[in-house]
């Protein structure tokens, strides 16, 4: 069963907010926050300081939510800039082959926030996905979801190519079957994160209203804009 071949293919559909192209070891192309911001326009250099600030604010409080609710897992966040060229504006979570957490950043995302509480926000949101642990609940979501398509093919009489290609479809609807409802797990909490770390999340919730609403499609990946600002509402009231 070609099933450790999809997931390699899913491992690319993460819980974060996008889809994450990374190196053979696992580790996105990034250049750690500490690194000079020379690369960046210089009328963009003041949102890049002020994004190495949110990092050493907000990174102790995810660690310390983390160690508190996901003992057992790595919390020692990694946070990079992703520096290839022509990324669009995009943050990611993965975790490199040790298991150690990474939430990287584009260029083009931290140009675009219009202010540290949306910087720290989608941070917060993105730790929020590594503390749940929707990486790894999505790839089991995808082997099961092979494994069934799989053997539904086998059983009606698909050849080999068909009993593959029931697998990867199997896999694709696998890892999407929850995805909506991570990401607004990874909202509530991350707007958690965001206030202990002295930020506004309603603020930076604001973020998406500048992006394309997905709605509500069938087997999308993230909820409508409308319905992550309500939970960033209501959880906010909470605290």
């Amino acid at each position: 069963m070609q099933v450790s071949k999809i997931l390699c293919a899913i491992a690319f559909v993460l819980a974060g907010c996008d889809v994450v192209v990374t190196t053979p070891s696992g580790t996105p192309t990034a250049t750690p926050v500490s690194s000079p911001v020379a690369e960046i326009p210089r009328d963009q250099r003041g949102m890049a300081r002020a994004f190495v600030d949110v990092v050493n604010r907000l990174e102790p409080v995810a660690e310390r939510e983390c160690r508190r609710r996901a003992p057992s897992l790595n919390c020692d966040f990694l946070i990079v800039v992703d520096d290839r060229a022509g990324q669009p504006a995009n943050a990611f979570q993965t975790v490199d082959e040790t298991g150690r957490p990474i939430i990287a950043f584009t260029i083009a995302l931290i140009a675009d926030a219009r202010n540290t509480d949306e910087i720290a926000f989608v941070m917060a949101h993105e730790a929020a996905h590594h503390i749940e642990n929707h990486l790894e609940q999505q790839r089991r979501n995808a082997t099961l979801g092979a494994v069934v398509f799989g053997q539904l093919a086998g059983v009606t009489g698909g050849d080999s190519d068909a009993v593959r290609t029931a697998q990867e479809l199997g896999a694709a609807v696998g890892a999407r079957t929850y995805s909506k409802d991570f990401e607004l797990e990874a909202d509530r909490l991350g707007t958690i994160i965001a206030a202990r770390a002295g930020y506004d999340p309603l603020r930076g919730a604001e973020f998406f209203f500048r992006v394309p609403d997905p709605g509500d499609q069938f087997l999308g990946t993230h909820p409508p804009n409308a319905q992550r600002v309500e939970i960033v509402r209501q959880t906010a009231a909470n605290l």
